[in-house]
């Protein structure tokens, strides 16, 4: 989900192959307070007006509309992307569609969701969406750029699939300047982290981990933020890729 240069791309495409870690000559060690608040709360935000996030962590309280415009914007930029690199983070679109940062302690729950197939990922899913993730659970990573098709309807159908959690993906800088997604299947993620037999007891179960840690996290927060199998309000006004 952060965004790379082109040479950093092609090791960011095939990193399900091996275990990351922090790139501190690139971007500097993740700030302290952000890595103790996530290893706290299991999940945290890049920006939210009340679920502990990034964004209000870095600025001192929650940044309300784009944090890109906010004086603390570089810096935010700076640790969340060091905080991607982390070997203990996880970034996904998990909580109302935003980017999330998720701790390694959940993965295992995360996992089992993501692989289940569950109804909430299947119905519906477009035909050029299912055709994507079958290609991309043959290959382990596939490059949006390096797709076939204008670009705008080639990342819709990535979207698609990265919304219902039936692919793992990371935003990468192209060799040509532009933004592309590397989808990975989730089989793969799980190899490169040493998780393939990590698991908790269905899906289910996974499932109430998962929306425990949110409904904590809510009750505390005043806030309403869902999950991708709950009804999932929109999330406007978020850059993209962000």
């Amino acid at each position: 989900m952060t965004s790379r240069s082109a040479p950093t791309a092609g090791k960011r495409a095939t990193r399900g192959t091996a275990p990351r870690t922090p790139s501190t000559l690139e971007r500097g060690a993740p700030d302290e307070r952000v890595l103790a608040a996530l290893a706290r709360e299991g999940l945290l935000l890049l920006s939210d007006a009340r679920l502990p996030s990034i964004a209000a962590l870095v600025a001192g309280a929650p940044v309300r509309g784009s944090w890109w415009g906010h004086p603390a914007g570089q810096t935010i930029f700076r640790i969340s992307e060091a905080l991607a690199d982390h070997p203990d983070v996880l970034v996904n679109r998990l909580v109302s569609s935003k980017v999330t940062y998720v701790h390694g302690r959940l993965w295992p729950a995360l996992l089992a969701v993501a692989r289940s197939r569950a109804p909430w990922q299947t119905r519906s899913l477009s035909r050029p969406a299912r055709s994507l993730l079958l290609r991309v659970e043959g290959t382990g990573t596939l490059r949006t750029d390096q797709i076939a098709g204008p670009s705008r309807r080639v990342s819709a159908v990535a979207r698609e699939l990265e919304d219902r959690l039936l692919v793992h993906t990371e935003w990468i800088h192209t060799e040509r300047g532009a933004h592309a997604r590397v989808l990975m299947s989730w089989a793969r993620w799980a190899r490169g982290r040493g998780m393939g037999g990590r698991s908790v007891a269905g899906a289910r179960r996974a499932e109430e981990i998962l929306e425990g840690v949110m409904d904590d996290l809510n009750s505390r927060c005043g806030a309403d933020g869902r999950l991708p199998w709950q009804a999932s309000p929109s999330n406007a006004g978020e850059r993209p890729g962000r």
